[in-house]
Parts: structure tokens; sequence; C-alpha cells
């Protein structure tokens, strides 16, 4: 800790401008002797218009890969890269990783149609949402399996690596931008007020063979809303318990400097966002706030030895209430109860009541006691009212430094680097929990108006003030690596690097017994001819406890090959040709990822969970029973893959683009096949199995991404206009799980890895006899059907529909959407700069089921309706209905996955749109404010899809929002 606390003080000693590290003579210079030369036509200056997103026309542009940076011009494909420190000049954004899907081509929200990417953090796994866009410099995502390969395992699905940034040679500046916005919600849930659901209600009872619950009295005065006291109508979603918007607000200096001794920077940065609750505990605690504090230093100590010191600290707090309104606000019918008693409406004489209200330590605005009832004693309304509030606190630290030593005296090009990292996460809750009482109005009206003659009380009024703690958790990461770098030129043209490494890390959480590790070593040679032929071989020797001894190593190789065509005689001299470079990679990967937890090549024996009835009626006897068999010959899962990578650019840099394609199989995954083994080998009762973990399922993933990028001046108007995209298919190429299927239909082989599977709907049943000449359905429904279910196809003409009759339906795009596309238009007028953002999802498929939309479409029992069931089948609707009949039972029938409740997610997004103006140097003058802009802009601002409703709708949770900002920004 102590050399913690002193790396935190020299950065920020250095932030505050030590008159050492200030000098105006510096000049920062980075130079790459392995990959200074480029072929004449591809270093044509780039207008000053030209700001491509992407780093598709800076060929001098350094990129972080793995365990190095390089030149752009030398990647070998599968690496796309952002520059987040460029594009937020024009586009401002409040997490790292937003609409990176928009940018960087191969991303979809995982990479390759993978998912759980490896998150890095200047080469540390750390959380994406711990570190915001005004500290980062760039985003590299790694692809290709060469590219990742020297991560080892926990890389095998992908690689987002986030660069921060650094001070440089240059005097000191600061830079201090600042921004306040609101969010207004695109949409809520509609559901029926009081008055339609009892109407709705009393016909479900009627489907049902019942009598109506509610009297046409009472459904009127529900209506009329005449005393909403004594007949409730809650809206959740009215002015009286939210606000039409919320605000966002946040600040940030930057303070970055040195000279070619020292570097330095730091970022500090604050911004609070609020709620759209504003009643009760609510409207006092309905903020979260963050304060965060990033600091480095990079000093050269000798001409051998060279320095990093990095630091940061976040201090996050979100302040709310005891309850979940928006999970309430999904289920809490609007009849239920009246949240509030009006005092002023008790009977005189009413004494017991009387000293109900003077008793009482929660009297709302002098008016209102609490309401419920005996079965609603703590609801959610009375909970913010008067249940105490809560602080959610999370804490994060995180260190790591460097160092680097130039061993050339040794051996000419020979470096060593080493790094080393320790993180802490804390995070709790604090909270004050009162308790409260509710009362129940008894009501008369014998004096021609309504009146309380008495209350009934439910509970009791306390706050012991006591602060209670839960939900305490505790993270540690510590991460080192330790490499031996060699780059060196040979004559003018052979060119030759390579790196021998160690990387591990290892991330303990609270209550995990297991630590999450990772250990590997890692060697790549690389070669290339005057950057016209290259070859890279990157490996990794990787180990994982999760395996049977034995098979705990395993190496991972990987070659890639490139060739720079537009360098090639027959190619030199077509000035259209700027630059053009074909790739390939190939590999193997071995990885544990899949691999769920440890020990499983391991059978054992259970007595704690094991039992069965004996003979002996009613008395459970336990007893030692087998849960799994050995297998140890269990072996890494691999990622097998070849890809082919084009670039190039055209027209002096007018066409920019980029694209891979590729074919991967994951083989071997890990599973329990019981129906490959005999049958007596498991049973469900007593719960025995002596089955084995084995590698059997296989997997395939193939696509391809692509950038196409514009840069053109018109006039006086500079134009970029970009295109990114990306598209896969999967196939699960092999499973265990396919021989309990009967049909070629059910089975999963030869299916992508998220399809969809349910019935197929032949519209409702219209009347008995269509039930009765139909094939039978009872399977799907204890009950049986009635007129008005969904009717489905027998796929097998059994006659009888169940789930033998399953089919797939489609892609549920649980990875990311098939294909993602992006687009994005910079116009540059003078000091005028227009930018906008758009993103497309295609492709995939979604239910409208419980899982995603709560019972909001899955109506049935007492749950609250929403609009959706005013399409409900009835005699009189039965030929124009969209819903089915309405039930006060279960509806096992109609609620099960069926293409009836499958969606397209098919949508357009316009993202972003900034406008931004920098103000003249001479609107300046010679102050001390150096450079001024502002900027206005909105996020999320259309969604163009056909399910446009159901896509913006949240149910049981905060809704949607669209935000519309105002930033300035200045250089100091």
């Amino acid at each position: 800790m102590k050399s913690i606390k002193i790396g935190i003080a020299l950065c920020l000693t250095v932030a505050m401008g030590s008159p050492a590290l200030t000098s105006e003579k510096a000049a920062f210079k980075i130079s790459n002797k392995s990959s200074a030369r480029t072929k004449q036509s591809t270093t044509i200056p780039k207008s000053p218009q030209q700001d491509s997103v992407v780093l598709q026309d800076d060929k001098d542009s350094l990129v972080q890969v793995a365990f190095k940076r390089v030149n752009k011009a030398d990647l070998l494909g599968g690496v796309s890269v952002v520059n987040v420190s460029r594009l937020m000049e024009k586009n401002y954004a409040t997490y790292s990783l937003e609409n990176l899907e928009a940018l960087a081509p191969g991303f979809h929200g995982n990479i390759w149609g993978n998912s759980s990417y490896l998150v890095l953090v200047d080469g540390f796994p750390r959380d994406a949402n711990n570190v915001l866009p005004t500290e980062i410099d760039q985003i590299t995502v790694m692809k290709g399996i060469g590219a990742v390969a020297l991560y080892g395992s926990r890389a095998a699905k992908g690689v987002v690596y986030i660069t921060t940034k650094r001070g440089g040679s240059y005097a000191q500046k600061v830079n201090v931008r600042a921004n306040a916005g609101i969010n207004t919600p695109k949409a809520y849930p509609e559901y029926l007020g009081s008055a339609e659901y009892m109407t709705l209600y009393n016909e479900a009872r009627r489907n049902d063979g019942l009598t109506d619950l509610y009297s046409t009295a009472a459904i009127y005065n529900h209506a009329s809303g005449s005393n909403p006291f004594r007949y409730p109508n809650i809206d959740f979603y009215s002015s009286e318990y939210l606000s039409d918007s919320y605000n966002r607000y946040d600040l940030t200096t930057e303070i970055s400097g040195g000279n070619e001794t020292a570097r330095y920077y730091t970022n500090i940065g604050y911004w609070s966002n609020g709620s759209l609750l504003n009643f009760g505990e609510a409207a006092g605690n309905n903020r979260s706030n963050r304060f965060n504090l990033r600091g480095n230093i990079d000093v050269k100590l000798n001409r051998v030895i060279k320095l990093n010191v990095d630091a940061s600290a976040s201090f996050y707090t979100g302040k709310g209430v005891n309850t979940d309104y928006w999970g309430n606000s999904a289920t809490v019918r609007p009849n239920r109860f009246s949240p509030l008693i009006p005092i002023s409406m008790l009977e005189n004489g009413d004494d017991p009541s009387q000293i109900y209200v003077n008793n009482s330590n929660y009297v709302i605005d002098g008016k209102y006691l609490l309401g419920g009832t005996q079965l609603d004693q703590t609801n959610v309304f009375a909970s913010i009212y008067a249940g105490g509030s809560n602080k959610n606190i999370n804490r994060q630290f995180q260190f790591n430094t460097g160092v680097d030593f130039d061993l050339s005296g040794l051996l000419q090009g020979l470096a060593f680097k080493s790094t080393l990292a320790i993180d802490y996460l804390t995070s709790f809750t604090q909270a004050y929990n009162n308790n409260y009482a509710v009362y129940e109005a008894g009501w008369n009206n014998y004096a021609g108006y309504d009146q309380i003659s008495g209350l009934t009380k439910y509970g009791d009024d306390s706050k012991t003030g006591a602060e209670n703690i839960s939900s305490s958790y505790y993270r540690q990461n510590i991460a080192f690596s330790g490499q031996f770098n060699y780059n060196r030129t040979f004559g003018k043209n052979h060119n030759v690097s390579g790196t021998l490494l160690g990387y591990g890390f290892h991330i303990g959480e609270s209550e995990v017994y297991h630590k999450t590790n990772n250990a590997n070593l890692g060697l790549q040679l690389a070669y290339n001819f005057a950057q016209k032929y290259y070859a890279d071989f990157s490996s990794a020797y990787i180990y994982s406890a999760k395996l049977p001894e034995g098979n705990r190593a395993a190496f991972s190789p990987t070659l890639s090959i490139g060739w720079r065509i537009s360098e090639e005689n027959f190619l030199k001299d077509v000035s259209a040709i700027d630059n053009l470079k074909i790739t390939a990679s190939a590999g193997i990967l071995n990885t544990d990822l899949d691999i769920s937890t440890y020990y499983l090549y391991q059978g054992y024996y259970t007595y704690n969970n094991a039992a069965w009835y004996s003979w002996k009626d009613g008395q459970l006897v336990h007893s030692f029973d087998r849960r799994r068999g050995n297998n140890f010959d269990m072996t890494f899962p691999q990622r097998r893959e070849i890809n082919f990578g084009i670039e190039g650019s055209l027209l002096n840099d007018f066409i920019g683009f980029s694209g891979n394609a590729f074919f991967s199989q994951t083989k071997g995954n890990i599973v329990q096949p019981t129906s490959l083994y005999p049958i007596y080998l498991s049973t469900g009762w007593p719960v025995y199995s002596d089955i084995p973990y084995v590698n059997y399922d296989n997997d395939q993933r193939r696509g391809f991404d692509f950038s196409l990028n514009f840069n053109k001046q018109l006039g006086k108007v500079g134009w970029t206009l970009g295109f990114n995209g990306t598209y896969y298919q999967t196939e699960a190429s092999s499973r265990a799980s396919d021989s309990q299927y009967e049909y070629d239909y059910q089975r999963r082989t030869g299916r992508p890895l998220d399809a969809i599977f349910g019935l197929r709907s032949d519209g409702f049943f219209m009347d008995e006899t269509d039930i009765a000449n139909s094939p039978d359905q009872s399977t799907l429904a204890s009950g049986g059907v009635k007129p008005g279910d969904i009717k489905y196809k027998d796929q097998n003409s059994d006659g009888i529909v169940d789930t033998r009759d399953e089919v797939y339906l489609g892609r549920g795009g649980w990875s990311g959407a098939p294909l993602t596309l992006g687009v994005n238009l910079t116009a540059k007028w003078k000091n005028l700069t227009f930018f906008a953002l758009g993103a497309g999802r295609f492709g995939a498929k979604a239910m409208k089921n419980t899982n995603s939309y709560g019972n909001y479409f899955w109506v049935d029992g007492q749950d609250k309706y929403s609009e959706v069931v005013r399409g409900r089948w009835t005699e009189e609707t039965k030929d124009v209905a969209t819903f089915p009949r309405l039930t006060t039972g279960t509806s096992d029938n109609n609620y099960r996955d069926s293409d009836f409740w499958l969606f397209s997610t098919d949508r357009f997004d316009l993202a972003k749109v900034q406008v931004s103006y920098q103000f003249p140097a001479r609107m300046l003058g010679k102050g001390f404010i150096k450079e001024f802009g502002a900027y206005v802009n909105g996020f999320n601002l259309l969604t163009i899809a056909k399910e446009r409703d159901i896509l913006e709708l949240n149910v049981g949770s905060a809704p949607q929002t669209r935000f519309y900002n105002l930033g300035v920004k200045a250089l100091f």
C-alpha cells in the first residue's frame, strides 16, 4: 500500500505542473524503426477535412495490439481500431463502448459471433464501465485468432483493448469540458385503468364458467373518478409520481504535458444523474453521482530504463428507496388499494381515527395517511413515502506500473518490459429501513357524500435510526507480465521482431472459492520484407486447473501472412491505388472459457442432496448417490479458425476500405451427454448419474465484416462518410442432445446456435367443433383447450400436438444481431461541424414472453392487464382477434414459445446527432483561454422499425430515454 500511495502522490504532483516538466522547447515524436518505411503513394498528406472515425486514413498512427503498439500499415488483419480521443471532438459520449458496433467492424455487441470477450484497460482485465470516454485514447477490437493468441485462454473469444490517454512532450495543457442535459422517456407500458380492468376480469371469469366479481355500480364508480380514494385507479406513470424528464451533468478536467524526460497526464471527472421518481423519499434520494481521478507518469530515468506509474480511483454513490417501483408498476393492479387516505374525509366524531392521525409519524403533506389493505401492509407507495432510503456505494482503486529496459548494449534491438497491476473494488448498500403503518378506510355515504367511517390499522410506525449494511461485495485483480522484445532491421528491407513473454492474472471475488485465473507463456516471431511481405507466428502455452492433471497445459499456435500488392510492379504505377494489402491467418486456440467450474472431470457422490422414499410411507431416507462419472481424458475445447483480410485506399485517400472473412470452429465443448450412454447409468428419482462430462459438442461460426470510408472536399465543406458492417452465421455442427429427439426437424445439429424453437400457430379455435376436428392439444393444457385458445400445427401428423411438434422459428441474436450496420457522416464548414451516427441491427427475432416482458403479453390469472388484451378473442371478435381469450386460471396452452409471440427485432437507430462550433482564435484574443468550443447533441433520437413500440418498451424497469445535451470545452 505504501508504494501505491507514493504512485498516487507522484501522479498528482506531476499533474499540478512541476516546473521541471513544462519545457516548451520539447517536441514529442514517436518513431518505429521497424515499420518506418511506407510506400510513397501511401504517405500523401491528409487534408484537414478528412476526419475518419476509424484509423483508416492515418497511415502513421500507432495501434495498440497484443503487448505492443504497431504502425497501422503493419497490421495483419483481424483488428479494428477507433480513435476515441479524435472522435470525442465531434461526438461526445458518456460510455466507453458507446455505439462501438456502429464504429468498429467485427464488433456487434460481441466479436465475430462469439460471446464473453475479454476487456483490457491498458493491458489489464478491468471493467469497461469504469473508464469514461474522456479518459480514452483509442479502442482496439482484436477479432482474429492471430491477434488474440498471446493473451491465452481467456482471450479466445476476442479482446476489446481500451488504451487510456497519456502525456506528451509539450507545454502544460489544461482541457476542461462541461455538459448538461435532460433525459426524456421514449415510452411507458400502457396498462388498463380500473374500470376497464374490472370489466375484462369479469369477462375472464365468465370464460371460466364463474360469476362476475365486480358489480356494474362498482365499475361505474371507478370509471367516474368522483372519489379516487374510495375507487382507486392507480397510474404508476402519471405526473403524480414521475417527472417528465431528469437531468444529467458532468465536468471533466484534463491536465497533461511534459518533456523528453518525463510526461504526465491527469483526468479529474464528476458526473451526476437523476431519476424520474419525484415523490416521497425518492424526491430527495434519486441521484447517482460519480467522482473519478486518473493519473499517469512516464519517466525516462536514463538511456536504458524507462518507468511508468498509473493510478485511478472512482467513487460512486447511487441513492434510492427501499422498494422496486418499476417492478411493482408491472404487477400492482390499478384497483387494488388507495395509496393515500385523505384525513379531510374522516367522519366528524370518529375519535379513534383521529387518534391514529395524531399518533402517526407519517402524515403526508399534512393531509394524508398511508393507504393499504390486509394483503398490502407493505406496498410500493408507502415504502417510498415512509420506508426509508438507501445508498449503493462502489469504490474502485486501480494501480499499475511498468518498467522498460533497453538492452541494446547486450544485443542490438533487444529490450525487456515488465508490468504489474493491483486493483481493488468494494461495493455495499447502506440503508435506513423504517417500519410504517398503513390504513384501510371504511366508507359510507349516508350523508349524501362519501365519508370515512373508520380506519383499520395494519402495522406500526417505527424508526430505529440504525444503518443497515447489505449486498457487500469485494473483488481483487492482480496481473503481471514480463516480456523480452526484439526489433531490428537488417539491411534496408528485412524487418525482424520477436516477443517472448509470460502473462497472467487472477481475479478473486467475495463468496467465490476459486479465483478466475489466466496464465500462459507467449511467443511471437514476425518478419516483413520492405513492408511488402509479412509473416507472423504468434502462440501461447496455456495452463488451467479446471482440467485433469496431465491435460492442464496446451500449446496454441497461429500463423498470419500478408502481402502488400500495391508495392508490386504490376500495381505500383497505378495512380488510382494508394495502398492495397491482403492478409490471412490460421490457428488453434485452446481455452477453458466454457468450462463452467472446477473438477468436472471427477465423479463424486453426495449425501446431503440425495434422498428417496422408503417402503415406510412418508419417511425420507438419505443415501449416498452418484452425480457424475470420471473423465480423466478431458481436454481443452479449441477455437480453430482461418480468416482472410483486405485493406486499402484509392484515389488519394478518397476511398478507404477494409474487410475480413472468417471461418471458425469451436471443437470439443464439454457436456454431460445423457443420451449417449445406456439409460441405466442415470435415473431421475432417486437422482443418480454415472455419466461423465466429455468433449463432444462442436460449433461453427462464419461471416465477414467491412468498413468503407469516403473523404472529399466539396467547395468549402469537407465531407466524411463511413460505413461499417458485420454479418455472421452460426451452426451447431455436433450435438450430443440430438439423440433425444425423434424427428429431424427437432434436432439442433445444423441449426444456428441462437436458434429459437417453438410451435407453429394456426389461428384460434373458433368453437367446440373446431376443437373436436383438430389434433389433440390436451397435453399442452391441464384443463384442456377452449374456443379462443391458440391452435397449433401437428408437424408429425400423429394427431397430437405436444413438444415433439416444436420446430425452428428463427435466430435469437443472443450474441448480437446477425447483421449489424453502422453509418457515420461528418460535414465540416469552417469552424462548424455536423456529425451523425446511425446503427442498424437485422436478422434476429424475439419472443414476447415473461423473460423479457414479464406478464405484459402473457396475461392470465391475477395479472395486471396491459393494452394488448383489448384485442382478445370473444364470440363477437373472433374473426379479427389478435389475442387469446382471457382466463383467471393458467393458460399453459397459449403462453408457450410459438410463432404467435414471435416478432422481428430489425431496427435502424439514429443514435447520435451533434453540431459543434469552435470559436476562432481571433475571438479569444491572447488571454489564458487558448481554444473554446460549444456543441449540442442528441442521443437515441429515432428508431425505425416495424416493431418499434415493442423495441422501445421496458417492462418492470425504468424506461428507455432520449438524451439532449449542451456542452462546452476549453483549452487553457
